[in-house]
């Protein structure tokens, strides 16, 4: 597959200065795939689907929390890098407190090294095959168990390893 400068833009959009992969966020699935699901998010923290809508970490439209309360994107930007893992204050105690409040967030460090390693353009490939159904191909979250189009569990890599983790965490929002 030839990748071209447009191609390479948009994944750039996709890759969040945190370490995050933005395609497996269930904001960003339920912006581009699911409204249902982003409807169930804002109803759950009593927001509007639309303040929750989200294009990518580096996108114009980024969601309510992204915008509001995200300090990484605002100090990447202030100090002209790329990505957290650039800093040389890597890793913050921002970062830090970030990384361990949600199961979604497990891989930041793994993912600023592999970013650093070998460019975020072949991260990002190897993100979209880490949080893909291995049946179906469909890009999953942290927080599908079971793949939100054929139902494989687990959904996919990343829910494979922290299966137990997100279990507990999703108990608790119930």
């Amino acid at each position: 597959m030839e990748i071209n400068d447009k191609k390479i833009s948009d994944m750039k959009q996709l890759c969040a200065v945190c370490g995050l992969f933005c395609p497996a966020c269930t904001v960003f699935i339920g912006t581009k795939e699911e409204p249902k699901r982003l409807q169930v998010i804002a109803d759950r923290h009593q927001v509007k689907a639309d303040a929750l809508a989200c294009y990518g970490c580096r996108s114009a439209k980024r969601s309510y929390w992204c915008e509001n309360f995200c300090q990484m994107k605002p100090c990447t930007d202030k100090k002209g890098i790329e990505f957290c893992g650039e800093c040389d204050e890597y890793p913050c105690n921002i970062l830090k407190d970030f990384q361990k409040e949600r199961p979604h967030r497990i891989e930041l460090w793994k993912s600023q090294s592999r970013i650093a390693r070998v460019g975020y353009v072949r991260w990002f490939g190897e993100m979209m095959k880490h949080y893909s159904c291995p049946n179906c191909n469909t890009i999953n979250s942290a927080y599908d168990i079971t793949c939100r189009n054929c139902g494989t569990e687990p959904s996919c890599r990343y829910v494979e390893l922290y299966k137990d983790g997100i279990k507990k965490y999703l108990s608790k929002m119930n």
